[in-house]
């Protein structure tokens, strides 16, 4: 494994049969790897859940319209300063002990958030809901960790297989339990799953990875992050193709209610809330893409996911006219964006294992940056101009990404294989 020159030597081979961690004490089978899956989505779906939950929030606290909207800025507020200021802690501490932690935490603020009493604390639970949320990313960093080189790409995409599914499915699961037990429920039953799955990951996972803890003191490790960026061209790189791919994807799943809850379709909320279940289609890329990743075909998969992109577009343009446009724009979307994320983070944990968290978290920071601008270009634009300004507004992102990649395919960077264990040194040959 990259980074580590006393782990053993082993045969590449399917999932569940490599061992690693310590020694060969661990062995990543597959059933952990869907554990992974499962936690990264259970965590992720929080930042999501209160989308269709708003109106009722609003309602049973007696908050205005605007400071209902607030609830959801205050979430991804505090999901990007977690990705910054608390995934890094990974390379820092034993990661196991760190995800049992965050994950009892996120318990508490989910809990604080289903019995608000006021809407001061509801905004309060929601902000500490999505710093905590980040142990996503903790968690996908541990699991490439665990990983054998040759079979990174498939652990990647397994798990962020995961992460997809449960960022789609939050909205419908959210209105469901909803519809049913009202908004509360859905924050204590997302608690009492939480507090479940910090026992078991606590259990279940090895004590270490194979990369050495950093050395470096807090400080010095927020700034190294920075320095990464400074010093990897490949990790600039694909920190771009995150921002845009995600700039896409917020663009169409951040204002698309607009259009289907108007005529001709007026559907409901539940309705709209489904089409997260075409999404998941999302999930099959994840895994296709981190297979062929491990064939060395990362700037192929790139370059045609980025032209799937520009392409779904086309028949999401006709969604007023046709629900079958609509799904089939879905699903090339969804397909085409896990599947460069997936090509993107198994490429950046190359290049420095022992940075992992730092890599990921970092990387990350582009994600919340692009979501952000879809989602706020799109809803203006739809406002001001109609769902036509918004594919162009998507297709305008997905264009720029598939340029950027043919500008700078003849050049992608060279991985480096590094040696020396030793904190803070990275040496290698290319």
């Amino acid at each position: 494994m990259p980074g580590n020159s006393e782990a053993v030597p082993v045969e590449a081979g399917p999932v569940g049969e490599v061992p690693v961690g310590e020694g060969a004490a661990f062995v990543l089978s597959r059933g952990v790897v869907v554990l992974f899956a499962v936690a990264c989505g259970a965590a992720v779906a929080n930042v999501y859940f209160s989308q269709p939950l708003l109106v009722t929030m609003g309602r049973d606290l007696g908050m205005s319209p605007a400071l209902v909207g607030s609830v959801v800025t205050l979430t991804h507020v505090g999901y990007g300063l977690g990705l910054f200021f608390l995934v890094p802690l990974g390379d820092m501490v034993d990661r196991r002990k760190l995800i049992a932690v965050q994950l009892l935490l996120l318990m508490l603020a989910l809990t604080a958030v289903a019995a608000a009493p006021t809407a001061a604390i509801l905004l309060g639970g929601m902000a500490a809901t999505g710093l905590l949320a980040v142990v996503t990313q903790t968690l996908v960093a541990f699991a490439a960790s665990l990983a054998p080189a040759a079979g990174r790409g498939r652990v990647v995409g397994l798990v962020t297989s995961g992460v997809v599914t449960g960022i789609l499915l939050a909205r419908t699961a959210s209105g469901l339990i909803a519809d049913l037990a009202g908004w509360r429920a859905v924050y204590a039953a997302s608690a009492t799953l939480t507090a479940l799955l910090a026992l078991v990951l606590y259990r279940v996972l090895p004590r270490h990875s194979a990369a050495a803890p950093t050395a470096l003191r807090y400080g010095e490790l927020l700034r190294s992050t920075i320095t990464l960026f400074a010093r990897e061209r490949l990790l600039r790189l694909r920190a771009l193709y995150c921002l845009l791919v995600f700039a896409s994807f917020s663009t169409l799943w951040s204002s698309v209610a607009l259009p289907l809850s108007e005529a001709p379709y007026s559907m409901s909320h539940s309705a709209i809330g489904a089409l997260g279940l075409i999404g998941v289609a999302g999930a099959l890329a994840a895994t296709v893409a981190g297979r062929l990743n491990d064939r060395g075909r990362s700037q192929q998969t790139t370059g045609i996911a980025l032209a799937l992109l520009a392409v779904s577009w086309l028949p999401l343009a006709f969604t007023r006219s046709s629900l079958w446009a609509l799904v089939v724009g879905v699903i090339l979307l969804d397909l085409a964006v896990q599947a460069v994320h997936v090509t993107n983070q198994t490429l950046i944990y190359a290049l420095h294992p022992d940075a992992g968290s730092r890599l990921i978290g970092g990387y990350m920071v582009f994600y919340s940056i692009g979501s952000a601008t879809g989602a706020i270009a799109a809803t203006s634009l739809y406002t001001a101009v109609g769902w036509s300004a918004v594919c162009a507004l998507g297709a305008a992102f997905s264009g720029l990404g598939l340029l950027l990649w043919a500008f700078t395919r003849t050049r992608g960077p060279r991985l480096r294989r590094y040696t020396d264990r030793r904190p803070g040194v990275h040496r290698g040959s290319r």
